[in-house]
């Protein structure tokens, strides 16, 4: 381990100015300005898998943005670790509320702000600098294989038609999703599973054009009112979600498994402080880490209406928009959740306004058993290796 550690402390400052360049392309996959610099970005990576060592890196067409491919075989005999992340990232709007721009990175209280710091090209380039520190110091002791794709943020409408052409290509001992969170610096930590998605932009019109609240006002249907009537419905007193149906799928955690859950440490004062609220919120009879890790929600991602420049203006407005995400959990489908949302939307809308609701993406939600998984790991040594290069790099690039 300490020849890792004197390799990276050597290398620490190239590391960092390297994911800065990264950080500098602007790689949004919702964006169609944006594909010359998606382009741009997988080379990026590819150029990144070759100079850490891998053995061969390309960047594949996809139906969409490419995806990048990069591998080192020590031996075939020996277990292989898929390492999957992204490079794309999310659009950085409301720009008004960046401090510095969203692709110019800024180090303060040794943290990186930049849009993918954390989300992903933070995560997944730990990765390759763990390869390069292990294939440097000639400590592999297993094989690795890379998938970097470009349209995670966009829900990956491309990546299982690509998988299911590259089965061979892809084949692995264990796949180790590099876009996820560790408790803290202090408590290193595996996710075991992933919630899944269902997203929805729901509009609702009420008269044919905007109107003056003072003649109209009282006996037209306001369409922000509507919506949000309509999306307050979606929770009861207790946070418990009130679509009909919405938790028949749900796998229920054992108490088993919520006690392991609970076991992580957890300091309820410092996470209010962090995020700046008084009080924490949702669904009654379970803690945060349940809240947050195997329980499904619905969240209102986004809502417009009306006027929103400076000042006043009395208007009754014609529509209203909101944009609205489900987080689910085994054995959920995306599919019919959101089928379910949009009927649901559909349904209780009353007959003075008129309601649009479409999807967006979705995505499946998944999860390991831990103790299947931790037979899995035994076999490769690997994991466990990156796993220290991991911390180490981390250690100077928290954000």
């Amino acid at each position: 381990m300490k020849e890792w550690k004197d390799y990276q402390e050597k290398n620490k400052d190239r590391f960092l100015n390297e994911m800065l360049d990264l950080l500098r392309i602007p790689s949004v996959s919702a964006k169609s300005e944006h594909k010359a610099d998606m382009q741009k970005c997988a080379e990026a990576v590819k150029k990144s898998l070759l100079a850490a060592g891998c053995d061969k890196a390309e960047v594949m067409k996809t139906d969409g943005h490419p995806a990048v491919y990069g591998e080192k075989i020590i031996d075939p005999s020996k277990p292989t670790v898929l390492v999957y992340g992204h490079y794309d990232v999310q659009p950085p709007e409301p720009l008004e509320l960046w401090n510095s721009g969203p692709f110019d990175p800024v180090i303060k209280d040794g943290k990186i702000y930049a849009r993918g710091s954390a989300d992903d090209k933070g995560q997944f380039y730990m990765h390759v600098k763990a390869l390069e520190t292990l294939v440097k110091t000639n400590s592999m002791t297993t094989n690795i294989k890379f998938l970097i794709e470009g349209e995670e943020e966009v829900g990956s409408p491309n990546l299982g038609k690509f998988v299911a052409a590259n089965k061979s290509l892809l084949k692995a001992d264990v796949i180790l999703i590099s876009d996820s969170s560790m408790l803290s610096m202090e408590n290193p930590s595996l996710d075991t599973g992933v919630r899944g998605l269902s997203y929805i932009e729901v509009e609702v019109t009420g008269a044919n054009r905007d109107l003056h609240s003072g003649t109209y006002g009282g006996a037209v249907a306001n369409p922000i009112t509507i919506l949000a009537k309509m999306i307050a419905s979606c929770h009861d007193e207790n946070n418990h979600i009130t679509i009909p149906g919405f938790y028949d799928d749900v796998v229920v955690a054992s108490a088993e498994e919520r006690a392991l859950i609970n076991k992580a440490p957890y300091d309820e004062k410092e996470y209010k402080d962090e995020l700046g609220v008084k009080e924490l919120w949702g669904e009654k009879g379970y803690t945060t880490y349940e809240r947050t890790g195997i329980r499904p929600t619905i969240e209102l991602n986004g809502i417009w209406g009306g006027y929103q420049g400076e000042g006043a203006k009395t208007v009754l407005p014609s529509k209203a928009t909101a944009k609205i995400s489900a987080r689910l959990v085994p054995n959920q489908s995306s599919h019919k959740m959101t089928e379910m949302l949009l009927n649901y939307f559909k349904k209780i809308a009353p007959s003075s306004v008129t309601v649009k609701a479409f999807e967006h993406h979705g995505g499946e939600p998944y999860m390991t058993h831990p103790k299947p998984l931790k037979l899995r790991l035994a076999k490769c040594q690997y994991l466990f290796v990156v796993g220290e290069v991991f911390l180490s790099v981390r250690s100077w690039k928290r954000n």
